[in-house]
């Protein structure tokens, strides 16, 4: 049964084989056994998915939130323990990974050397629930309502930027609408279907420019060696630059334009029983004002 969960979550033999420890043959031969037990064709199976039948359907309303709650339960006997122990899955952003989570774990995990943490970078916004997460981190205004939020983060600016040579033959753009003639360096996030478009606000006016460029990634290391390497304007958080920009390594251009964004929020389900590993995680990331 734990197969067949499995399997229906990852949509995937392969995928469900990997994560669970076992070879493809294995599981396999698990799920027809469970099929020949219960007398009913449970996974509809082609070359290229695998999706439950009517009846996979109904078992799986049955199993998962049953399994849930024996899993639930299970990591609150870590509670007995001495000290607090467990494995947290986070779902994040690279930026807030860098910028929040990483230097809270440092100190979190060398103070608790039984709790384990997965950290998965992801731009798309990951049903949690679905995929098994513990957590998952975005922007205040990206949280579902049925979630609890917990401020991990002030909010922040994005920062329009170049290189002194890029510069050197091109001219500071003076408004957003001045983008569409520069070379910018692209961002793809699955959020938004393609390419992210640059958000500008003043004086209560928003702005969306969809601007263009010879290169597109989807991390800000890249954009950033880019940018640095004079081949275009980059978008980028704040203190991502700060120190470039301090240090004239590359130049900022229309401040005036990039308003402040909500800060990050770590997000969980309002149902969830929180372990104490968990809840040392929260309190370790809680943004407190100074």
């Amino acid at each position: 049964m734990l197969f067949f969960l499995a399997v229906n979550r990852e949509r995937s033999f392969t995928r469900a084989a990997a994560k669970l420890g076992v070879s493809q043959s294995a599981l396999s031969h698990a799920i027809r056994g469970l099929e020949t037990r219960l007398g009913v064709r449970l996974l509809a199976r082609t070359t290229r998915s695998v999706s439950p039948t009517d009846a996979g359907e109904r078992l799986l309303r049955t199993l998962g939130p049953r399994f849930d709650e024996i899993e639930t339960e299970l990591a609150g006997l870590s509670e007995l323990r001495d000290k607090p122990a467990g494995t947290l899955r986070i779902t994040t952003g690279e930026h807030a990974a860098e910028s929040i989570l990483w230097p809270a774990l440092e100190k979190l995990l060398g103070r608790y050397p039984d709790i384990k943490v997965e950290l998965i970078i992801d731009y798309g916004l990951t049903d949690i629930v679905a995929e098994r997460y513990d957590a998952g981190v975005r922007l205040g205004e990206q949280v579902a309502k049925d979630m609890i939020a917990v401020r991990i983060g002030p909010d922040f600016r994005m920062a329009v930027v170049g290189s002194p040579s890029y510069f050197a033959k091109r001219p500071k753009p003076k408004k957003p609408q001045d983008l569409t003639a520069h070379d910018c360096v692209n961002l793809r996030l699955p959020t938004y279907g393609g390419i992210y478009p640059w958000e500008f606000e003043k004086r209560g006016r928003a702005l969306k420019v969809r601007v263009e460029g010879q290169l597109v990634f989807n991390n800000i290391a890249m954009r950033l060696k880019a940018v640095r390497a004079g081949l275009g304007l980059a978008y980028v958080p704040e203190d991502q630059v700060k120190a470039d920009v301090a240090e004239d390594r590359l130049v900022r251009v229309l401040e005036d334009w990039c308003a402040p964004f909500s800060g990050y929020h770590l997000y969980y389900p309002s149902r969830r029983q929180p372990t104490q590993a968990f809840a040392l995680l929260v309190e370790a990331l809680r943004y407190r004002e100074r």
